[in-house]
This record gives structure tokens, sequence and C-alpha cells, in this order.
């Protein structure tokens, strides 16, 4: 089998479910809109920003005049804290109450930076603040898990630039993390090893698909990726939670994030847009011997900076499609530079 040349399909170890490959596609001709966008250059302060030291959020609380992270309850959460447990059932029809708690995190107090503009170290506090909330929400009795995420950029519904993601922490655990862990718990019991631990050796002994890695951490677009250039983050230590990373590691970690961002920004020279989640064990008390955290990032740009996938059609009917194979979009990611373009413009 030819992965550039041939259709075909892959599995997702981690779901289960399969996508369907077109490598032959790319070669045929485009004439639909490529453009490139004026690099937008934003204010390191700004007065109408809700997120930005000192300003009044739409809730009416005022931020702190923080000069670091800074995290807060979210003023219009998607889920309570105070919802009380039920369960309607109706015949074929049921219901449940979701209890939870929905918290914002200001990455920086400068308006204009994002996590591939920020240098190292302020990312390691983002990292930091992460393993902290997710330790800090985890410990409240009814939260059974804390799903920490950032959507980046008005396509993927985020309309605030100033750098920030979020955590919702859950009573229940949610569908794709459980699907995930049932996955990996089936791999363990049948082989007494990690699923990701097995998945990583593999790919980096095939190395077709590894972008970059460091003393702890490897970046790679799964072999199974559904988006143009959806990427993994994972640790090469076997590790349930981020809990469990030394500081080193954490290092090393922040370092990863920084590059990969950078190296997303340079694909197009534009603020590439992404959903980022870290998936890692439930916070439910149990010990989860088969998880192994990792990050998920799905991007929708596949041609320029204004030329999106779309999951239309055969896609939301049938099954995932994609015409980029894994490996070419891991080869144009592992060829760009790790100095972001508006460095380069600037000179």
């Amino acid at each position: 089998m030819n992965f550039n040349e041939d259709p075909h399909r892959r599995l997702n170890i981690l779901t289960g479910e399969w996508v369907k490959v077109s490598p032959h596609r790319t070669k045929r001709p485009w004439n639909g809109q490529v453009e490139k966008l004026p690099l937008d250059r934003l204010p390191e302060y700004d007065p109408g920003c809700y997120l930005c030291p000192g300003n009044t959020r739409s809730g009416g609380v005022e931020n702190p005049d923080y000069e670091e992270t800074f995290v807060f309850d979210n003023d219009f959460m998607a889920i309570l804290p105070d919802t009380e447990a039920d369960e309607y059932k109706n015949g074929l029809l049921r219901a449940k109450t979701e209890q939870g708690i929905c918290r914002v995190i200001c990455f920086s107090p400068r308006h204009d930076l994002t996590l591939a503009l920020m240098e190292p170290d302020a990312v390691k506090k983002v990292v930091q603040l992460w393993i902290d909330q997710y330790e800090e929400l985890g410990a409240i009795d009814f939260i059974n898990h804390v799903q920490i995420f950032e959507n980046r950029g008005a396509v993927m519904g985020c309309s605030n630039p100033h750098p920030h993601g979020q955590i919702w922490a859950e009573r229940e655990i949610p569908t794709l993390p459980a699907v995930e862990l049932e996955r990996q718990k089936a791999h363990y019991s049948e082989n007494g090893s990690c699923l990701l631990c097995d998945y990583l050796a593999q790919e980096r002994s095939d190395g077709s698909r590894i972008i970059f890695e460091n003393d702890s951490i490897a970046v790679l677009v799964p072999f199974w990726a559904v988006w143009p250039y959806e990427v993994m983050i994972l640790p090469k230590r076997h590790m349930s939670s981020m809990s469990e990373m030394t500081e080193s590691e954490k290092f090393d970690l922040a370092k990863a994030v920084r590059t990969l961002g950078i190296k997303y920004d340079n694909l197009f020279h534009t603020k590439f847009p992404y959903s980022m989640g870290i998936h890692q064990k439930p916070t439910d008390g149990g010990e989860y011997p088969e998880a192994h955290f990792h990050f998920h990032y799905y991007p929708p740009l596949l041609r320029s900076a204004t030329v999106k996938k779309f999951m239309v059609g055969y896609e939301m009917l049938a099954m995932p499609q994609r015409d980029i194979s894994a490996e070419q979009a891991a080869a144009a990611l592992r060829a760009l530079p790790e100095v972001h373009f508006s460095a380069e413009e600037e000179e």
C-alpha cells in the first residue's frame, strides 16, 4: 500500500473509528480562494477587552492587575456547581443533570501575545497552572473529570484574541475521554502495556509522522489524523496525568507547546486557529494505570490562511475523510522554522 497514492482507511486506536484517506486528490487542480491575510497587530493592552488586567468583565467583576497568569470562574458557566443530581427516564428517553465548574485561564496579561509568542518560562507557568487547576478542581468531591482546552481563532468560536483557555470540570466523564479510556484499558488488559507507550515507540521507530521531539516530549501527526494538520503531544515517559511531571518535563512540555504554535503560525503566515485539549486520567479516585496523558490539536485550515476543511456531506453522514496524508502533513510541519514568521517580517 502506498500511503501517498492509494485511497485507504486508517484505524484510530484511541476511539475504534476509521478515517478515509484520499491522497491522490491532492493532485487535482484548485481554483478556489487562496489569499494571505495581513498580520493583525494588537495592542499590549485593550481597554475594551474583558480579559485584560484591571478591566471589568461582562459579568460585572473587575479583573485584578495580574502580571502573569490569571484564572477565574466563568461568568456564564455551561454547567453549574449547585445542580442537584437527578435523572429522567421515559421509555427510550433518558436525561441526567450535569454538575460542574467552568473556569477561564488567561495565559498572559498582554493582549497581543499567544502561546507561540510567549517566552518558554512564561509558557511553563501556564503548564503549571494547568496542573494546579487539575489538582484543585479534581479534589472537589463531585468533580470526577477535568477537561482543559483552548479554542484559538474566531473560526473556532473564540471571539476574544486575548490569550486564554478554559476548564470544564464535571461529575460525569465526558463521551470522548471515556471512549479513549476504554480503548486504553482494553489494550492494557490484553497486553499488559500502555497503548500510547506502545504507539509512541512505533511512531518514533518509523519517524515519518514525527514533527519534532525533545528529551521528554514527542510531537506528531497521528496515523489516523482527521483534520489536515491534526497533532498530538505525548510525554515519552508513561504518566497518567500532568501531575506526575518533573520540573524538567514541565519545561520540555512548555517548549513543545510553544514550538508547535510557532510552526502552526509559520505554515500559512497567520495566527493559526485550532481547538486544543488535554486528556488525562479522571479525578474520581481511580488508579487508571492504562491512562497516558496527551494533547490533541484540531486545526481546520487546509490550503491557506483562508481555506478551511469542512466536515460536511459524506463526513457528516458516513465517516471522516481527508486528502493530505498524515505523513505529508508531518513533513510540511517538520520543515518549518522554529522562529516565528512575525519576527522575520519585523526585521
